[in-house]
């Protein structure tokens, strides 16, 4: 697939939007009558990927019966390559989305009404990853470089980093990089960019041909953007700005949506070969070893947590991503923003309810002690 800007996801988001208000059908999450429900309310979360580790904690809390236990009947639709969770979302074919900060702000900036209620990714799990040998240590390791990335708005933390390493886009050959590691493995590429939690693991599952083992840690190099300073918020809960606004079922679905959701990552958190089994279980087409690499991966990017607990949104953080968002400029001479958001781009308040709820059941919303496994990735993730 070629490039596409930001813009033009966000500009169909909004088109879809406009057709999703002539429509008189009500969102899952509602109640046409207007009365009590009969049974569990039926909700419909949107993933911003496929089935995998990265969402072990909501199909967990499906699975350990913690929506259910909120009176919730929970429906997890898989996501895609040309699937935007965001416009979903806003075009009322969902209830809830997983999307990452600054792609869901740049469908906000166009017209999308959505919100981020529940900032589940603390840190960022992007990484830049190289063969030792290629002496790619830093961003500004990368003049003269081919450097592969998604694009999509994959792409800003590594522009955000070159930028602050005083490189500008035409310093580098820029590759369009498939989801995958094969273009770094046979040489295409010098760094690829890779999640923590998934590509990463890809290189370490390959056979190195000089040893016929599989590789290690030590035979590649990793710019972690939270080191450089250039790492953005990525997943997070979104729900609808309007219904939040104006639907008190909606807005009471929110919080009981947001408590079960933490409690199934406290759960994956305390239990990540269960959680594995779990995803496997939902349909995953990972092998075993990867997807518990992926969910103990996903562990470190949610725990510990801050002070207020699991899916806070930090000001300094969400500042951050917006500053990277305004300023980083891609190959295309563009920023993921114009202009800071407005006010109703994050709300607080049902989180906050949500930790209060889940205090009540002495979860640990903090996870202070947190310590991630040591996992023995096979051939091929296996």
């Amino acid at each position: 697939m070629n490039r596409r800007s930001l813009r033009a996801l966000a500009a169909a988001a909004v088109a879809a939007v406009a057709l999703a208000a002539c429509s008189t059908t009500a969102p899952s999450g509602d109640s046409s009558s207007g009365g009590a429900p009969a049974g569990p309310k039926k909700v419909t979360l949107q993933l911003q990927w496929f089935t995998q580790g990265q969402f072990a904690g909501y199909f967990a809390a499906v699975d350990q019966g913690f929506y259910k236990e909120q009176g919730l009947d929970v429906t997890i639709k898989e996501g895609g390559v040309d699937i935007v969770p965001q416009q979903v979302l806003a075009t009322g074919g969902a209830d809830f989305a997983i999307a990452w900060v600054p792609k869901a702000l740049a469908s906000r900036e166009q017209g999308a009404g959505i919100t981020d209620v529940a900032q589940i990714f603390q840190r960022s799990g992007t990484y830049q990853v190289s063969f030792a040998n290629k002496n790619i240590k830093a961003a500004s390791d990368l003049r003269g470089k081919k450097v592969g990335n998604w694009g999509f708005g994959n792409e800003f933390e590594l522009f955000a980093g070159m930028t602050a390493a005083g490189l500008k886009p035409a310093d580098v050959t820029l590759v369009q990089q498939q989801f995958d590691m094969k273009a770094l493995l046979s040489g295409d590429i010098d760094a690829a960019q890779a999640m923590s939690y998934n590509e990463y693991a890809q290189v370490l599952e390959a056979k190195n041909p000089a040893t016929g083992q599989l590789y290690q840690p030590s035979d590649f190099s990793v710019i972690n953007w939270n080191d450089a300073g250039s790492a953005m918020l990525q997943d997070a809960i979104w729900a609808n700005t309007e219904r939040l606004a104006s639907d008190t079922a909606y807005q009471d679905t929110t919080t009981k949506f947001i408590a079960a959701s933490i409690k199934g990552w406290a759960f994956c958190r305390d239990n990540a070969a269960k959680c594995r089994d779990i995803v496997v279980k939902a349909g995953s087409k990972l092998g075993n070893s990867h997807q518990l690499w992926q969910v103990n991966e996903i562990n470190k990017l949610i725990w510990p947590s801050p002070a207020a607990g699991a899916g806070t949104i930090d000001d300094a953080a969400w500042a951050k991503t917006v500053q990277i968002a305004r300023t980083a400029v891609n190959a295309d001479g563009q920023t993921v923003l114009t202009k800071d958001p407005d006010a109703g781009a994050k709300n607080t308040t049902y989180v906050q309810k949500a930790l209060e709820i889940l205090k009540g059941q002495g979860v640990d919303v903090v996870g202070a002690s947190f310590k991630p496994e040591t996992v023995q990735l096979t051939e091929g993730g296996n």
